[in-house]
């Protein structure tokens, strides 16, 4: 019981969190489901709620997806979803995490530090840092600091950024959910409460986290998303 109750607050903070920032659901509850079931099983089981919220949030926000980022960077990042979740199958190695949370920690000081601001991303730099933001995802489950933190890279404005960021996450999903179930649906279907507490929990914690998106100065909206970036990295660490 009182895991239960862990997981739905961790899911309602990381639904608000996502709301804000595009990203969060995967990185929080992926390593808390993980101390009973293992990490393997944990990001399979989290792109159910993980899936349910990004498309809660996109319903909200679809008329801001900046189409030309979505094209370049978005298909690049199902591609790498996909290789990334067959890779799941075979491998899980936890250097990958050491890694990919020092790649979170560079980012975010770069945010924070406006070294960011000043990288623009062309058409090919954009289908690699998809790829990239991708492969993670569907690997270790934590792709939406990567992607987040190279959508930086794009000029564009908060909603459109959160907009892009979540359309992208969708996309990845799609490619990558049908690979656990076939590879882990016994499993998952196993823990189908912890699922449907995880998943209504970052349902109300999108529906908070959209209402403070909106309060939020465009000024201290990327100072923000670093921030949580450079969290999210010392915490994967």
């Amino acid at each position: 019981m009182g895991f239960a109750v862990i997981i739905g607050i961790a899911a309602a903070v990381a639904g608000a969190i996502a709301s804000l920032a595009g990203f969060g659901i995967g990185s929080i509850l992926t390593p808390i489901i993980a101390l009973q079931t293992g990490t393997k099983i944990a990001v399979a089981a989290v792109s159910i709620p993980h899936f349910v919220a990004t498309a809660l949030r996109l319903w909200g926000l679809r008329g801001y997806v900046n189409r030309d980022v979505f094209f370049t960077f978005g298909m690049a990042s199902a591609a790498g979803g996909l290789m990334g979740a067959l890779l799941h199958a075979y491998a899980g190695n936890p250097a990958l995490s050491a890694v990919f949370g020092g790649l979170l920690v560079f980012a975010g000081l770069m945010g924070l530090t406006g070294l960011s601001q000043r990288m623009r991303f062309g058409r090919r730099l954009a289908y690699i840092a998809g790829a990239a933001s991708g492969g993670f995802g569907g690997l270790v489950g934590n792709q939406g600091g990567i992607r987040s933190a190279a959508l930086l890279g794009f000029d564009i404005p908060k909603e459109s950024f959160v907009a892009t960021a979540t359309a992208i996450a969708l996309v990845v999903d799609v490619a990558r959910m049908p690979v656990y179930f076939i590879t882990e649906g016994q499993q998952i279907a196993g823990m189908w409460q912890t699922v449907a507490i995880a998943s209504a929990g970052v349902v109300a914690g999108t529906l908070g986290g959209e209402r403070i998106l909106r309060r939020i100065p465009p000024s201290q909206f990327r100072r923000l998303v670093s921030l949580l970036i450079l969290g999210l990295g010392l915490f994967v660490l």
